[in-house]
Parts: structure tokens; sequence; C-alpha cells
């Protein structure tokens, strides 16, 4: 396989085709990467690995189980430990239900359910069936464990598999003007002007107005994109009636449809929010589809067709087929009313917001756009975004393909160029569709600085308000602890769970104490300066979490204090960050933070001071960190 992939890699650039063939190997290589892994996990792993890995809830409760308004029969699970740890449930992810016996085996219960709504303690199941539910109702040492994704790799494939065979069709155009020769067109427009917006806003919204084909808005840090996102569906709304807007995950899906709820647009969310909050609620289909005035018909016809199949069974041939008549003239008045509700909810709504591979549900069959927004389209695999690229006539990418990638568990598949997203090819090959996002309004100038050179070219201005801004007179807005002379070192903790360095992770709340100090606590709880701690390793997060708990001096400001890893971080912003690298050894191995654009994510969260800590030997040997080192020393640190 690989010989094949390597030649096709010199070959994308001339063909299409050529081009998506190698994104199914590579695709193929990452699914049975991930299968073979979950296997793994599922036979090898202790399940307090498990949860400390967010893979897994043990022990949980079973509570109350119903038909929610789609007609899914659910189930309600609850956590029952208070564990501070982030999770992969969410909505449309496939789970499995286990028991723990006492010898600490686990034997799976034989079904799949999916994921409705998950928060921090409470999850939301759909059952397969009855029966399912009373495997599991009750149950003592039951768990519930993240299951093996089929259904987004079947779309992905489905959707890759489509576009190489498209000919004669929309479809088969923009294969030609995203990947091939064939150089996108442009209409004449006359300016719409944007006073709310800098010019690089502006620019890029008329931009995409103009756009027949492709359009990319490239937002670095702090440069306003999802405004700039925000005005130009806001602008194409006014010439066309509806647009689907798509992104990765579901967080970013419901950040871009607020924005848009916030400016009077009419958003129909399909798949439930990771908040959930009454104005979050209110724009998604399950929500509108139980508010809708000919619910209570279809819920009360639901209701009696249930109570009316347990008694098929019973009664007389005359009498059973009398019933079955009666069941099948509700069926088709129920089947009326929900062919009416999704009708009017369609056609009312100006937005059709969904993850990427939930744009193949199938809700939305048969529905054309004339334009797809794609959010955080950097993130998002090629493969992700053709899925909802089949449905529109043209596509606008937002993001930013120097922050963090997309997340792809086969390293073989990923340096092999799985990693590359459509939105870095369309770069590179039509820089005439993209506009670049100039002036941010995050970052003091010095905090932003590094980044703009190293990344952009130096082509990033820090608006007048934030250039200078600062917490304490005669600061320093970044600067570097180096441990090199500390004899701290970095140990493994756990596999894939990472790196920790318990030293540096407690200088860090040293640290952080002295400067809570010198800001003075009153002002900060007045005037809510907030803080965030950051490290690539999960096992530093957790271990900095714990420790905070612990620390009493802390506890006044714990509600303005962040720990999370970089991926968590993407998209936030704090007035103070502190980073802490990790990383300590004899022979400068760096493994994780060579990734640069993980790094430019950590770098850019910051307001007013940015503290980073590390050991300089180590990182040293790399250049990207030397040079980072140099800029902060010469910034007067």
């Amino acid at each position: 396989m690989t010989p094949h992939i390597e030649h096709m890699k010199q070959e994308d650039t001339l063909s299409p085709t050529l081009h998506l063939q190698r994104q199914q190997l590579l695709l193929r290589m990452e699914y049975e990467y991930e299968k073979e892994e979950f296997k793994r996990q599922t036979e090898a792993m202790g399940v307090s690995r498990k949860v400390k890995r967010g893979l897994c809830w043990y022990p949980v409760q079973t509570g109350r189980t119903y038909y929610n308004s789609l007609n899914q029969l659910v189930l309600e699970v609850t956590r029952t430990e208070d564990i501070d740890i982030e999770h992969e449930f969410e909505y449309g992810r496939p789970l499995c239900f286990f028991r723990q016996h006492p010898d600490g085996t686990l034997s799976y219960h034989n079904f799949i359910a999916t994921v409705s709504y998950a928060d921090d303690r409470r999850m939301v199941v759909v059952m397969p069936s009855a029966g399912s539910i009373l495997d599991v109702q009750g149950a003592d040492h039951l768990g519930v464990q993240r299951y093996f994704d089929e259904t987004s790799y079947h779309a992905m494939f489905e959707a890759l598999e489509e576009v190489v065979r498209s000919k004669g069709n929309r479809l088969a155009e923009l294969k030609e003007k995203l990947l091939g020769s064939v150089r996108p067109e442009m209409r004449q427009l006359y300016p719409v002007r944007f006073p709310w917006l800098n010019p690089t806003q502006e620019g890029a919204v008329n931009k995409v107005l103009c756009a027949k084909d492709v359009a990319i808005v490239h937002g670095p840090p702090g440069t306003g994109k999802t405004t700039t996102l925000v005005e130009a569906i806001y602008e194409t709304l006014h010439r066309e009636p509806q647009v689907l807007v798509c992104a990765q995950s579901n967080m970013a899906v419901d950040w871009i449809s607020e924005k848009l709820v916030d400016r009077g647009v009419n958003v129909l969310r399909i798949g439930n929010p990771t908040r959930v909050n009454d104005k979050m609620l209110s724009f998604t289909y399950e929500r509108r589809f139980e508010t809708h005035p000919s619910y209570p018909e279809l819920w009360s016809i639901r209701k009696e067709l249930r109570h009316l199949s347990g008694q098929t069974r019973r009664g007389s041939y005359e009498g059973r087929e009398a019933l079955r008549n009666k069941m099948s003239r509700l069926r088709d008045r129920a089947t009326a009313l929900e062919v009416q509700i999704n009708a009017n909810l369609f056609d009312s709504a100006h937005i059709i917001a969904s993850t990427l591979v939930s744009s193949s549900h199938r809700l939305l069959a048969g529905h054309r756009f004339g334009t797809l927004f794609i959010d955080e389209a950097a993130q998002a695999l090629e493969a992700a975004c053709w899925i909802a690229i089949r449905k529109a006539d043209r596509v606008v990418l937002a993001g930013d393909h120097q922050q963090l990638p997309p997340t792809i568990k086969c390293y073989e598949a990923a340096r092999q160029g799985l990693d590359r997203t459509l939105m870095e090819c369309i770069v590179k090959q039509k820089p005439e569709v993209v506009s670049l996002l100039k002036l941010q309004y995050r970052m003091n100038e010095a905090i932003m600085r590094f980044s703009s050179d190293w990344f952009y070219n130096g082509l990033l201005e820090a608006a007048p308000e934030v250039r200078h801004r600062g917490i304490l007179d005669l600061d320093v807005p970044i600067s570097w602890i180096d441990t090199s002379d500390k004899g701290f070192k970095e140990s493994f903790v756990g596999e894939s769970f990472g790196r920790i360095n318990k030293s540096e992770a407690d200088l860090l709340l040293s640290e952080l104490e002295s400067y809570i100090q010198r800001i003075g606590g009153r002002r900060i709880l007045e005037e809510r300066i907030d803080f965030g701690l950051i490290s690539p390793y999960k096992a530093q997060v957790q271990y900095l979490r714990s420790r905070i708990k612990g620390q009493t001096s802390l506890r006044p400001y714990r509600e303005l204090l962040t720990v999370n890893t970089v991926d968590g971080f993407q998209g936030q912003e704090r007035d103070v960050i502190f980073i802490s690298l990790v990383r300590a050894n004899e022979e400068g191995q760096i493994g994780f933070l060579n990734d640069l654009r993980r790094m430019n994510v950590a770098i850019t969260r910051a307001r007013m001071k940015l503290v980073i800590l590390g050991e300089a030997a180590t990182l040293g040997h790399h250049p990207f960190y030397r040079k980072l080192l140099s800029y902060i020393q010469e910034q007067g640190h």
C-alpha cells in the first residue's frame, strides 16, 4: 500500500481523482488502525485507565426511560463518582454497556446504543429496544464505554466515492475547481460597506459574496473570524433563502449557531448541543419538533399505537384484523403529521446547522443548498468536508491551518498526508480565493509578534486598544521560566495518556500564587481577571487540577482558573496564561511538542500576560523553541 500512496502523492497536484483515491487509502489506514486500537483498548486496558482517558464512565446508575420527541426510546445514565475528567461522549457517538465482575473481568452487553446528549455527569442514551433497557436497568457494577464509530467512517467513505465517481454535475465541477487546475470563478459585485468591520474583515465578506465556487476566510488568533463569518452568512441570506452551516465538532456548531441566533436568524440545529441551556435548546430540531402545534396529536397517536401493539396477539381473528387496520390508519396519520412538521421546520429555517458528519442525516436527504459554510475547516478531515459539499453549489471555508490540525490516531496515515486538510490544499493551490484577517483584538503586541512572524509572515497587527494593554505597570507581557538548572525530570504516565513533570507543575502553581499576590486578590475578584493553565499533556493537566483542588490559597479564585490541554483551549482566551511544556530529558526529545500548530494555539491564548515554563536545555534543540526563547529574552526577560 505504502509505495502506491507515495507514488500517488507526487501525482495529486495533477489529478483530483488520484488525490481523492489517495485520501480513500489513507482514510482506510486510519479506519483499520482505530478499529484495531479500540479492540486492543477494550481487551487490554483496565477500567480506571479508560475512565481517566475519558473513554468510559464507571460506575453508572440508570435512571428514567421514555420516548423522546423523535419517538426514540431513551435511557438516562448518571455518573456516580465526581471526577473532573473530560470525556469523549457527545451527540451521535456510539457506546456499549458493560458490567465489572468481582474478579475485575468485564462482560459487555450485546447491543450498541447512541448518545443523544451528554454533560459532565448525565447522559441520555438512545436504546435499540425495550429489551436492551431491561438488560441494564438497575444493574450493579454497570459502566458505559465509547464504541468504535463505524457510522462516521461509512459517511466519509461514501462521500469520497461519490466525489470520485461524479461526472457532468455540480459536484464534478467543484471537484475540479477545488482540487484540480480549473480556476474558481468570481462574479463582479458592487462592494458592500460594513462600517463595524475592519478593512480585512470587510474585504473577506465581499470576497465571499463574489465567489461562485469557493472562498476561504483565514482567521489567525483573535482576528474576529467568527464575527466575519457571521456577517458573511447574514449577507448571503439576503441573496439566498437558506444556507447550510457545518463544523467538525458539535461545540463549534453550537458556537456559530449561537452567534447567528443573536443576529435574529432562524437556525435549525440538527443534533443536540454540547452546552444545554434554554437559548441553545430553543433552536434544536428536537425542541422545535416537540413545540410544533401538531406535535400533541402526533404524541397521542404514538402513545395509542404503543398501547395497541401489545394487544395484537389477543382476541379473535376478526378482532385482530380490525385492530391491525386501525393501527395502519394511525400509522398513516402519524407519518403525514411527521412530514408536515418537518416541512414546516425546514421551510421556515434560514440556517440548517450540523456537524459535517451529521449533514448526512436522513432529515437532510434530498436537500440542496446554494452555499455551504464550513467553520473550523482546518480541523476537519478532507473526507468529512466532502460529506457536506455534496449538498451545495458553492463552499466557504473558515479557519486557520496554522492552528489545531485534525485528530488522527494513525501516525503513518498522518505522515503520508491525511492531516493535510482540504482548506490547506486550496490555500496552497488557489491563493486568490483566500482572505487573510490581519487585525487582532486579543493580545498585547509583544505576545502576538512571535506568532505573527513565525506563522503569518509578520502580517498581523495588534488593534490600538489592545496593543499595549497589561495588568501591572513595569511588567513584561511575555516571560519564560527556564527550569534547566533545577534538575526537574519528566516521567511517563500510562500509554498515550502522556507525560508528567510534577516539579514543573508545582513551580507553576507557586509562580501563579505569587503573580496573584502581585496583582492583589481583591482586584482580581472585582475585575474578574481570569487565568488559564495549559499543558500539551493530559497527565500534567490532571495533576495540576488535583493540586489546585487541595490548595486553599487558590480557593477564592477557583472559578477564574481554567486548566486544560491545548486542544481544550482552542478558540478560548484568558487575561493571564501559564504554559507547562513538561519535557525535560538529556536527549532533547520533545515528542508531542514537535507539533508547532498546537504551540501556536497555546501561545496565543493570553490577552495581557503569558508565562511559559520549560527546560531550555531540552527544548532549545528545536529551532522554533530556540527562536521563541531568544525572542522572549529580547523582550526584556
